[in-house]
C-alpha cells in the first residue's frame, strides 16, 4: 500500500508544460480531500510573525508586499503554529535564530498539551521534527522554529491517545518530515478530518515517519500554482517557501 501510494506522490509532482516542477497537489485518500506542498532541504523556508517591532504580519499578502522589496515571492505558505489571541506564539518560536518564546514541556488544556507534542525545526539545509521534551534535551541549531502539538506520527507510530473512530472533526493542518530530513510537506486537509485520519494520511499516503499537527479550524493555505490563497481569520507565526519573484508559477 505505502509503494503504491509513494507512486501516486510522485506522480503528483511530475514536470508541468512549463518545465517546472509542481510543489502543491490536491488529492483524495480515505473519502477525504487534502492539498499538500512540498519543500527541499536547500529551499528557502522561513517562519514569519512580526513585520516590524510587535506588528504581526496576520496574513499571506502582507507577508508577499515585504518579500516584494527584496524581489522574491511566496512559493506557498500555511499557518505555522498555534498562537494566543494577540497573536503571540503558544510554545516555541525561533525565528532568523532568535528565540521569541519558550519551548513548553509541561502537559497541558487542550490539543497542543496533548503529550506528546513536538517541534519543527528549519535548520541550515535540513529539516527535524522532534517530540518537545527530546528537544529540550539537546536542541539543533535551528534558524527557524515552531512548536505545536499534538505529535500525528512519532517514529512512524500514531500518537498513543489518537481515536479511529473520534467525531471530531474539524479542517486542520499539519507538517511531516521525511526520516533523512531533506523533505517536509505540509498538508492542510480540505474537508473535516479527526486526529487519525489525518496522521493516517501523513503515515500511509506520505510515508512519512514524523508528522506533527498545526492546528484546526484556523487553517490556512496560499498556493499560488493551485490559485488558491486562504483568507478570513487573522494569522500568528505564518510558515511559507520563498523564491525569486521571477519563479515560475505553474
Amino acid at each position: 500500500m505505502r509503494v503504491r501510494n509513494s507512486i501516486a506522490v510522485l506522480a503528483a509532482f511530475i514536470l508541468s508544460a512549463s518545465g517546472a516542477a509542481a510543489q502543491c497537489a490536491n488529492t483524495q485518500y480515505q473519502g477525504h480531500s487534502f492539498t499538500y506542498c512540498r519543500a527541499q532541504g536547500s529551499d528557502d523556508m522561513r517562519l514569519f510573525l512580526y513585520a516590524r517591532d510587535t506588528q504581526v504580519y496576520g496574513n499571506f499578502r502582507t507577508i508577499d508586499e515585504a518579500l516584494a522589496r527584496e524581489g522574491k515571492k511566496l512559493a506557498f505558505a500555511m499557518n505555522g503554529s498555534m498562537y494566543h489571541p494577540d497573536r503571540r506564539p503558544v510554545g516555541l518560536y525561533v525565528e532568523q535564530g532568535e528565540e521569541i518564546s519558550r519551548i513548553v514541556t509541561s502537559e497541558g488544556p487542550g490539543n497542543f498539551g496533548l503529550l506528546p507534542n513536538g517541534v519543527f525545526c528549519i535548520e541550515e539545509s535540513r529539516f527535524t521534527l522532534i517530540e518537545s521534551r527530546s528537544f529540550a534535551a539537546a536542541p539543533p541549531e535551528c534558524r527557524y522554529a515552531a512548536q505545536s502539538g499534538p505529535m500525528l506520527v512519532i517514529d512512524g507510530a500514531y500518537h498513543p491517545r489518537f481515536l479511529r473512530d473520534s467525531d471530531s472533526r474539524l479542517i486542520r493542518n499539519g507538517v511531516g518530515v521525511s526520516a533523512d530530513g531533506t523533505r517536509a510537506v505540509f498538508v492542510i486537509a480540505n474537508s473535516p478530518v479527526n486526529f487519525y485520519e489525518f496522521a493516517q494520511f501523513f503515515r500511509e499516503y506520505l510515508d512519512l515517519p514524523q508528522a506533527l499537527y498545526i492546528d484546526g479550524n484556523v487553517s490556512r493555505l496560499h498556493a499560488p500554482e493551485l490559485r488558491r490563497s486562504d483568507w478570513g481569520t487573522l494569522l500568528g507565526p505564518i510558515v511559507g517557501k520563498v523564491v525569486d519573484l521571477a519563479a515560475p508559477t505553474n
